[in-house]
């Protein structure tokens, strides 16, 4: 019994650590989080993985498209460094230094990594077909790292490795067999891999919101997202069910977009203003002239000599 309340304790213990950690709220969700990785732990794996990822990368030949890329990405970028420097989040603008390329793979993707590293595939453009979709696209991935899932996602599996160790040592106290704790084991790895399905959905859709806004923001038509999901949806080969996804279905993104992030995002798009052209007719005057000729008639004056 004695034993078994040092592993109680122990369990109490390793939850209150797992409970502290670096509390943060999400940029316009306004959703609470808590990170139990540094800034400086994410970024350095992400600049790494980036950096081995691009020495292996081809970037494109096509000059026109590269530049799209770049125009695009930069746009989005200044609309989150204007939001964060708007909203007293000046301090997390250090942690970005953008990239923006655009490599040679026929996949229909692209991403961001954390520090704002994006890469898109030669793949996605035929898909998005022009610029406002394609920032729809980019702004969902830069949602991800404005929003810190990367981040979340790890101190998940830190809070994960913390329940599974004193799971197993609380079996050991109660006096359950090896093949019975490994089972158990099991069973719990699994629930925790259903629930991180579910979580990465919540940060799929998190992003997509966000994302909208941000396209919004950059000076983008919010409104091409719901055609750009549907041809997104029509190219897709994946009939995965929802609930075994780590992403949400089509059905269920373009009906989010349609009810609730679309009417959102739309209250930070200003559209183009509208270039009226006057013309001004001159009308042409006609002076005549009127040339009037003098008659001049000479008077002779005959003198009459007497």
């Amino acid at each position: 019994m004695r034993k078994l309340k040092f592993y109680l304790l122990g369990l109490v213990t390793a939850i209150l650590v797992s409970a502290c950690g670096t509390s943060r709220t999400v940029p316009i969700t306004g959703r609470k989080q808590t990170l139990m990785v540094s800034d400086e732990e994410v970024l350095s794996l992400s600049t790494q993985e980036y950096t081995k990822y691009m020495q292996s990368a081809k970037k494109s030949t096509n000059a026109t498209n590269t530049a799209m890329v770049q125009r695009v990405g930069q746009k989005l970028a200044n609309a989150v460094t204007t939001y964060l420097s708007n909203n007293g989040l000046q301090s997390e603008l250090s942690q970005y230094s953008w990239e923006f390329n655009l490599v040679q793979d026929n996949n229909v993707n692209a991403f961001c990594m954390p520090g704002g590293k994006i890469v898109v595939y030669e793949g996605l453009l035929p898909v998005t077909q022009d610029e406002a979709s394609l920032a729809v696209v980019l702004g969902h991935e830069i949602a991800h790292a404005v929003a810190k899932h990367s981040a979340e996602q790890m101190s998940n599996q830190v809070k994960q490795q913390y329940g599974l160790q004193i799971g197993s040592a609380i079996a050991g106290a109660l006096g359950m067999g090896q093949n019975t704790q490994s089972v158990a084991q099991l069973i719990v790895q699994q629930g925790l891999q259903f629930r991180n399905l579910k979580y990465s959905r919540d940060h799929e859709t998190e992003a997509d919101r966000m994302g909208l806004i941000f396209a919004a923001m950059a000076g983008y038509d919010p409104n091409v997202a719901v055609s750009f999901w549907q041809r997104m949806a029509a190219s897709s080969s994946n009939n995965t069910a929802e609930f075994l996804s780590d992403h949400p279905s089509d059905a269920t993104r373009i009906s989010n977009i349609q009810k609730s992030f679309l009417p959102e995002a739309l209250k930070y798009y200003t559209p183009p203003q509208a270039t009226v052209t006057t013309t001004t007719a001159k009308k042409a005057t006609t002076t005549k002239k009127t040339t009037t000729k003098k008659t001049t008639t000479k008077k002779t004056t005959t003198s009459k000599k007497k």
